[in-house]
């Protein structure tokens, strides 16, 4: 008896997944099936290309993205695709490959920069909104109204001139794009968040910790905030293809970066254009694919996740494991129920694990 007694957590714990598979990418494409789990391969597979071009961008790429010429002399401009060059020519003498190549960090960084700003602001934002409530909730909830009520692009082409005032540099280029498209993607965090934490603080175990006595902070950054951002990787994903197409859309009308600060496909769309008309199509064709190829690649691994995500889009296939995280995390706060073993968390409300599940 005894000894199967002390087998038996063991065997519970050998069954539980292990912190690798829980991870929120991981997790989904264990539970993934049919076209879902094909979607979701296709799109790693093309943000994995993106991310390693643009990593390994100075190992790849073949010359410089403003370099003009090398020891056999100038490139020459609009040359057809050859072994010296293997995408040809712009028409300003910049070899097509190198620039593409580039372009792939210059594209990271801004989503970087972009991404990352946008979720500390919007999330904080959206924390303090949806917890305190009140005047600052609707004054908050007006301005991001009033950002919405702008038309993205024009919004973004206004503060990248403001921002950058009239500067080109590859970091004034990067931070002015970056910055225009953090403004854009703020109210989106701030919203998704205080929907979340206005769900989340009426849980039971948010009433919990109140009892005992957790300060706000505590509760806001231990129970609120880690149960109100699970769906941050399907958002960041979406907004990082939006930054690319709000980036080479900057970039197309005039507004982006000149070719001897870094390189940036939506730039090199728009010295194309004029090529297209006389039969020259390698210049046009390669930067538009990339922006294609990589767009894709982010839009699958987001709509994926998104399925995945909501049980009323997940289709599981017969006889697939149960769902095992409810999506709710007690924290370190919630109280041990009587005869329950050191560290096991209080059964949650039935309404609230009914709702965590449904």
């Amino acid at each position: 008896m005894a000894s199967a007694a002390a087998t038996a957590p063991a065997a519970t714990a050998s069954s539980r997944p292990s912190r690798w598979t829980r991870l929120p990418v991981i997790s989904q494409l264990r539970q993934s099936v049919g076209l879902q789990r094909g979607m979701l391969v296709a799109g790693l597979v093309l943000t994995g290309i993106f991310l390693l071009t643009a990593l390994l961008a100075p190992m790849l790429a073949p010359y410089g993205f403003s370099q003009l010429r090398d020891e056999d002399g100038s490139f020459g401009s609009l040359q057809e695709p050859s072994s010296a060059h293997l995408l040809g020519t712009t028409v300003g003498g910049y070899d097509v490959l190198s620039r593409l190549i580039w372009g792939s960090r210059t594209a990271l960084l801004v989503i970087i920069v972009a991404v990352a700003a946008s979720i500390l602001v919007g999330v904080t934002l959206g924390l303090i909104s949806g917890y305190f409530g009140g005047w600052l909730d609707r004054v908050l909830v007006v301005i991001a109204d009033a950002i919405y009520a702008f038309p993205s692009l024009l919004l973004a082409i206004v503060l990248a001139i403001v921002i950058s005032g009239g500067q080109s540099s590859m970091w004034g280029g990067i931070l002015a794009a970056a910055l225009s498209i953090t403004v854009i993607f703020i109210p989106q965090y701030l919203r998704v968040t205080r929907a979340e934490v206005i769900r989340i603080k009426s849980e039971a175990f948010v009433e919990s910790a109140r009892v005992i006595g957790a300060s706000h902070a505590r509760i806001m950054i231990r129970h609120v905030l880690r149960n109100s951002t699970r769906t941050m990787p399907l958002i960041l994903t979406l907004n990082a293809s939006e930054a690319i197409l709000t980036l080479a859309g900057l970039g197309f009308l005039g507004f982006g970066i000149e070719p001897t600060a870094a390189a940036e496909w939506g730039y090199d769309l728009n010295k194309a254009v004029s090529d297209v008309t006389s039969g020259i199509w390698w210049t046009s064709v390669f930067p538009g694919m990339a922006i294609v190829l990589v767009v894709l690649g982010l839009t699958l691994v987001g709509e994926s996740l998104n399925d995945l995500s909501d049980p009323r889009l997940r289709k599981r296939a017969a006889g697939a494991e149960p769902v095992e995280d409810l999506g709710v995390d007690l924290g370190d706060d919630a109280p041990v129920a009587p005869g329950a073993p050191a560290g096991a968390p209080e059964p949650a409300a039935p309404a609230a694990a009914k709702e965590a599940s449904a």
